[in-house]
């Protein structure tokens, strides 16, 4: 089979679905949040309507004045004031809305940000990376659009039309029904777009998501992607997201445009109506030239408002679009919600209380993580087959079975505890519990005896010291990364860590020290250097447990030694659980645990292992340790 073969994308949508819709009603908490200023901008609008109202009146005057060929007096002098001070008013107002606008973007942002990061991990290991950005980034901009575009001054809006509409029935009521068939069809016809805006809007934030996501997977794969030479390919899946976003926002032009002409013609309409029925009741008598000058004017003050209108109901369609989304992920459940009552932990355990208790742990993956995860695994293999990278790691999760099926082991306090068994066995899980990351199935896990679900998440996780085995590195500086877990900790506590695990060539051959940029996700440093780091991070927090994830993995011969003298330095009355797939590194360990298809089949030391479990004395020889 041809290796240049198309392969569909796992990130792209397999079938259109519909995306979430928002109400109106859902709209209102983020503009009551502004409720002051909003009432401010009301008062304005109603003043602003009041003073712009009275200008018609004041010109028809003027007109008739001049026909008579009476002074003008101090009409014109009032004019003048009304048109500055309404003007005046209208640009204060303006400004009221342009930063109310960007304090809803910033309020909805904030409360995006804040649920995002204390959603469960198995949110985010079902849902896009990007998608998750595009909707703090993307679609909060939009609900800007609400009040700027004719919302939140509808109140002064509305009293113009009103008032407009009352000075035109006492005017010329017959004038009036000329037009107002023309004006309820054009109302009627907006009112029946904003809800095909609303549904393209949804569809093209969606688009936007994707291709956000997509655009950060390629970027952050991309030494893979180009040893693989897999980067057409990789431009022509991301140009295709860019094509479908293209698509759906020509949708949300196409319905959005046909508000225009439709504003139009009922102006143009309704012009042509006045004009022709006016010159005729004008030529007969029926009404001076004065009063339909003053009636087209406030034939416009009530065309004015409905633009206004029209404009409002396109933003609030693509706003309740793209409110959707934003609420989608406002209504998920954080990760606290449903724990239990919290319990504290006994300053002293009793010394033969384990530090650490599994026992008939069982667990099994959420559908939707495992059928992502297994996605972005089965595309990370594939994409490391072609570059003839190793493939160990890179196991996707069996949709079939549990990834742990009743697991029982202790940790004894003060010991070290090693974790081994092939890829796929379930070792990471294992920690993953630990963390609550997730909680098991069935089974308890217990800390210094206590069930760690009757434990407050961040109590029970300052306890522990947890080194991932991807060891991420956060975009800053190695200060930055270090104080992570230890926000008060000094350049003095910082450095003597750097150097326990031979980093201190790093910050010697840099002036700046601890504070020497790391790179977007380490990049400026090697994937040891970054293991390293994320051990010091771990080891300056002086956590009472340490939970290790192939922390040497990423180490040469000399590294690995030392990283394993500085671990033996600070497990001094410290409580290890490690997962190492190279056996020489915890062949010392006071108990190994080995896994097997989410089962524990041994435990013992290194010596009792070899002689009573096959699948460890497999291991061991083949790494020539028997």
């Amino acid at each position: 089979m041809s290796t240049d073969a198309p392969r569909r994308s796992p990130f792209r949508r397999p079938s259109k679905q519909e995306g979430p819709r928002a109400t109106f009603g859902q709209l209102l908490p983020f503009l009551f949040e502004h409720k002051a200023v909003l009432i401010v901008v009301a008062i304005l609008s109603v003043i602003e309507a009041v003073f712009t109202l009275v200008q018609p009146l004041l010109i028809g005057q003027v007109i008739e004045r001049v026909q008579l060929g009476e002074t003008l007096g101090g009409i014109v002098w009032g004019l003048v004031a009304l048109v500055v001070l309404a003007s005046a008013i209208g640009a204060y107002q303006h400004y009221l809305l342009q930063r109310t606008g960007t304090a809803i973007v910033y309020s909805s942002r904030r409360k995006l940000i804040a649920r995002i990061l204390h959603l469960p991990i198995s949110e985010f290991d079902a849902r896009r990376t990007g998608d998750l950005v595009s909707r703090v980034g993307t679609d909060t901009t939009m609900l800007y659009a609400v009040l700027t575009q004719g919302l939140a001054d509808s109140v002064g809006n509305a009293l113009l039309f009103v008032g407009a509409l009352v000075a035109m029935i006492f005017i010329d009521p017959i004038l009036l029904l000329s037009i107002v068939g023309v004006l309820v069809i054009a109302v009627l016809a907006v009112g029946s777009l904003s809800g095909r805006i609303r549904n393209a809007t949804a569809e093209q934030q969606e688009r936007v998501g994707e291709l956000t996501s997509g655009v950060e997977r390629a970027i952050g794969a991309i030494r893979t992607v180009r040893a693989a030479g897999a980067t057409e390919r990789e431009q022509a899946a991301v140009s295709g997201m860019a094509e479908a976003a293209y698509g759906a926002g020509v949708k949300v032009a196409k319905a959005s445009a046909l508000v225009v002409p439709v504003a139009s013609v009922a102006m143009q309409a309704s012009m042509l109506v006045v004009l022709g029925v006016g010159g005729f009741r004008v030529a007969s008598g029926a009404v001076s030239i004065a009063s339909l000058v003053t009636f087209v004017m406030f034939l416009f003050l009530m065309i004015m408002p409905l633009a206004s209108f029209f404009g409002a109901m396109t933003s609030v369609g693509q706003a309740l679009g793209a409110l959707g989304r934003i609420q989608e992920v406002l209504d998920l459940p954080l990760e606290s919600d449903g724990d239990r009552s919290p319990a504290t932990l006994p300053a002293t355990a009793a010394t033969d209380t384990p530090a650490i208790a599994f026992e008939g742990v069982r667990f099994r993956y959420p559908e939707a993580a495992v059928a992502a995860r297994a996605a972005v695994e089965r595309e990370a293999l594939s994409l490391a087959t072609e570059a003839h990278l190793d493939t160990e790691s890179i196991t996707a999760p069996d949709e079939a079975n549990e990834v742990l099926r009743g697991v029982s082991f202790e940790v004894p306090v003060g010991k070290r505890v090693a974790l081994v068994g092939p890829s796929g066995a379930g070792k990471s899980t294992i920690l993953a519990l630990i963390e609550r990351f997730y909680d098991p199935t069935e089974g308890t896990i217990r800390l210094g005896g206590t069930d760690i679900r009757d434990l407050p998440r961040d109590e029970l996780r300052a306890r522990f010291g947890y080194v991932e085995q991807d060891a991420p590195t956060l975009a800053g500086t190695i200060a930055d990364n270090l104080r992570l877990a230890s926000p008060n900790a000094s350049d003095a506590d910082c450095e003597p860590v750097l150097r326990q695990v031979n980093l201190g060539d790093v910050i010697d051959r840099s002036p700046a020290g601890i504070d020497t940029p790391v790179g977007e996700d380490g990049v400026m440093l090697s994937g040891g250097e970054r293991q390293r780091l994320a051990i010091a991070r771990a080891l300056l927090a002086a956590p009472p447990i340490l939970l290790l994830d192939e922390s040497t993995s990423s180490l040469d011969g000399v590294n690995e030694q030392r990283m394993r003298e500085a671990i033996d330095a600070v497990a001094e009355g410290r409580t290890l659980l490690v997962i190492a797939h190279r056996l020489s590194t915890v062949v010392d360990s006071d108990r190994i645990v080995v896994l097997e298809r989410g089962r524990v089949v041994g435990q013992g030391t290194h010596s009792e292992l070899v002689e009573s479990t096959p699948l460890y004395r497999e291991l061991a020889k083949h790494q020539l340790l028997v």
